[in-house]
């Protein structure tokens, strides 16, 4: 049996956690993220190849925490076997594709942006029926 230490939450949690001391921020909350959002920004052009997974990773475990904080959110896996943060049951965000989009294309696909629109992607999603468990 694993520790808890070696669980993939545990990994997730200290990827986030190690993000939120480099941003000097003090909560995973939309402040935080729009400062994670400045942060990608700042730091695209100078983004190596070699290094994009690896920040990838560690800024979407900080994004997804911040879900996780802010929407009470539960780090799951997808559909698809993805990871990412499910959301009252009837939506799935991959963090992780999120930063990707940002690190790709700038401020049109700004996580700053798609932290804030989950409110409204919340409300139009589809409800589930209580029968249907």
């Amino acid at each position: 049996m694993s520790s808890p230490a070696e669980s993939p939450v545990a990994s997730l949690l200290a990827a986030a956690e190690a993000v939120r001391q480099q941003l000097q921020v003090n909560a995973y909350d939309a402040a935080a993220v729009q400062r994670l959002d400045e942060f990608i920004e700042a730091q695209r052009p100078g983004i190596k190849p070699a290094d994009r997974e690896g920040i990838v990773t560690a800024l979407g475990c900080f994004l997804g925490q911040c879900l996780v904080s802010t929407y009470g959110g539960t780090w799951a896996q997808g559909p698809d076997g993805t990871t990412g943060v499910g959301i009252q049951q009837n939506s799935f965000f991959n963090p992780f594709y999120r930063i990707a989009q940002q690190l790709d294309k700038g401020q049109p696909e700004s996580v700053a942006a798609f932290f804030a629109s989950i409110p409204e992607r919340l409300a139009a999603a589809p409800r589930r029926k209580n029968w249907i468990s």
